[in-house]
């Protein structure tokens, strides 16, 4: 609840004007692929805002939403790997570029900016769509992490369990923000 109070307090304030969009709908997935056995989580928890009219974007993914098909490796992703209670959210911040508001149908669009996962902090740089449906913008993307990158820590017992890369996967739903 903390992390979604301060992203209230950091966000909100730059949504007061009409081209600014909150988050509707979110998704944040994730997939490892790995030699014993793959894994995969999903998250409809994050929060975003975008405002159209000078390209600032802006993400919150709370770490502990993220649900895995098996209990035991929700348990050792948060407390063993993300270390969920001292980094409690990965987050963008950052300019969104290369698209038209107004164009009908998914278009390319970039997104670049600092993302922070486990408390590092690093310049990315994502590729994506920004699509218009109706009054809502729909922004996809799909890029590769590394978690060496971020400071995630492998144990080498499990080398073989856990890849050093994941494929992240994101769709939001923005809504016009109103107050």
């Amino acid at each position: 609840m903390k992390s979604f109070n301060l992203f209230l307090v950091l966000v909100l304030p730059l949504c007061v004007q009409a081209q600014k969009y909150i988050s509707e709908k979110s998704t944040v997935t994730f997939f490892s692929k790995a030699t014993i056995e793959d894994i995969a989580a999903r998250n409809e928890k994050a929060m975003g805002m975008l405002d159209l009219s000078s390209g600032d974007i802006a993400f919150s993914v709370p770490i502990k939403d993220f649900i895995f098909e098996k209990a035991l490796m929700q348990e050792h992703f948060n407390e063993k790997y993300m270390e969920s209670d001292k980094y409690p959210k990965g987050s963008f911040q950052g300019k969104l570029t290369g698209y038209s508001a107004d164009a009908a149908g998914a278009q390319p669009a970039r997104a670049q900016g600092k993302m922070s996962i486990h408390g590092v902090t690093k310049d990315i740089d994502i590729s994506g769509t920004f699509e218009k449906k109706d009054d809502r913008y729909v922004l996809a993307a799909k890029f590769i992490i590394t978690l060496e990158d971020y400071k995630v820590k492998r144990p080498q017992i499990l080398w073989s369990n856990i890849a050093e890369s994941v494929e992240v996967t994101i769709e939001f739903t923005l809504k016009p923000y109103e107050k």
